[in-house]
C-alpha cells in the first residue's frame, strides 16, 4: 500500500509513537512522516507510507502554520510550560507592547534552535544533552515568519497564529517574543494546522486510525505534494525507456524544461513515474522513482 495518511496527532504521543502505530495497522516497515511534533503538541502529522517515504524530501509545500498559546511573565528550561518553570517581572504588558515586539520577528529572521531539541551537534541529540544539564553554543538559522497573528490577550495570557519555514521553533519565536517585549514568556499548547500543504481539515483521528482497517482509511496519492513541479509528459516509447532506467534526450522531450529544475515526469495517462530534472548535459535523468506505484 501507498500514499499519505494524514493524522491529527493527539496529545503524549511522539510523531515516532504514531510511525510505529501505522506500520503495525499496514503491515509495513517503510513508513515516515513530514516533519516531528513535540509529544504536548497536537495536529498535521503526515505520514508517507510504502513508495510515498521517496517524497518526503521532494514535497513542494515545506511551510507549516501553527495555533499557539503563551504566558507571559514565566520562563522554563523547555521555553514551555511542560518544562522547570519559574516566574519573572514584569508579568503583564499592554497589547501594543506586545504587538510592538511580534512585528520584529515578521520576514526572515534568525533563530537559535532550543536545547531541548532533536537537532545534533557533534552526533548528539541537543535533547538528550538538556536532559544531562549540559548546555553547548547552538548556531543561528534563517527563519522566514510570514504571518504572525495575535487572536487573544488578557494582557498575561493569549493565542498566536503563525505561518512559517520549516524548521521554525514555535516555543523559540514565544520566547524571543517575550524578550523583545521586557519580560519572558513560555508556550501552553501547540496544535500544527498545516503541514505539508495538508490541513486539519484532512486529518483522521487517532481513534480512527486505531479502529478502522487499513481499507477503510483512505490515503491521499502522493502527487497531492507534488503537484508544485511542472509536469513532463512522456510518450510510450519515452516511458519504456524511462522505465528501465535509460536517461532521456531532453531535445526529444515535448517541452524542454529548464536545467538542474525538479519536474514531475508522467504517463500519458497522467500516471506518476518520478520526479526528475535535466542534466547539463541535456538529457532527463530520474530523481526518485514511483513506476512500481502504476
Amino acid at each position: 500500500m501507498n500514499g499519505i495518511l494524514v493524522i491529527d496527532k493527539p496529545q503524549n504521543f511522539t510523531s515516532f509513537d504514531v510511525v510505529a502505530v501505522v506500520r503495525k495497522k499496514f503491515g509495513t516497515k517503510k513508513v515516515g512522516h513530514g516533519g516531528t511534533l513535540d509529544p504536548m503538541a497536537t495536529g498535521v502529522l503526515p505520514i508517507f507510507i510504502g513508495n510515498a517515504t521517496k517524497a518526503v524530501d521532494l514535497v513542494c509545500d515545506k511551510s507549516k502554520s501553527y495555533r499557539a498559546g503563551f504566558r507571559l511573565g514565566l520562563t522554563s528550561d523547555t521555553l514551555d510550560i511542560w518544562g522547570d518553570v519559574s516566574e519573572c517581572e514584569p508579568k503583564t504588558i499592554s497589547q501594543s507592547v506586545l504587538m510592538s515586539a511580534m512585528e520584529r520577528f515578521k520576514g526572515e529572521t534568525e533563530q537559535i534552535p532550543p536545547m531541548y531539541s532533536a537537532l545534533k551537534v557533534n552526533g548528539q541529540k541537543l535533547c538528550d544533552l538538556a536532559r544531562k544539564g549540559v548546555e553547548v553554543e547552538r548556531k543561528s538559522r534563517k527563519i522566514t515568519v510570514s504571518r504572525l497573528e495575535l487572536l487573544e490577550f488578557d494582557g498575561q495570557e493569549g493565542i498566536i497564529e503563525v505561518d512559517c519555514s520549516s524548521g521554525t521553533y514555535i516555543r523559540s519565536l514565544i520566547d524571543d517574543i517575550g524578550k523583545a517585549a521586557g519580560t519572558r514568556a513560555v508556550m501552553t499548547s501547540l496544535v500544527r494546522t498545516k503541514s505539508c500543504g495538508f490541513g486539519l481539515e484532512k486529518c483522521i483521528t487517532a481513534d480512527d486510525l486505531r479502529t478502522k482497517s487499513p481499507e477503510e482509511i483512505a490515503l491521499y496519492p502522493v502527487d497531492f505534494v507534488l503537484g508544485g513541479y511542472k509536469e513532463i509528459v512522456l510518450d510510450e516509447v519515452q516511458q519504456r525507456l524511462y522505465k528501465n532506467g535509460a536517461r532521456l534526450d531532453a531535445e526529444r522531450l515535448s517541452e524542454k524544461p529548464p536545467v538542474e529544475t525538479l519536474l514531475r515526469i508522467c504517463s500519458d495517462k497522467g500516471e506518476l513515474l518520478g520526479v526528475g530534472k535535466v542534466s547539463p548535459e541535456n538529457e532527463l535523468i530520474s530523481v526518485k522513482r514511483f513506476i512500481s506505484e502504476i
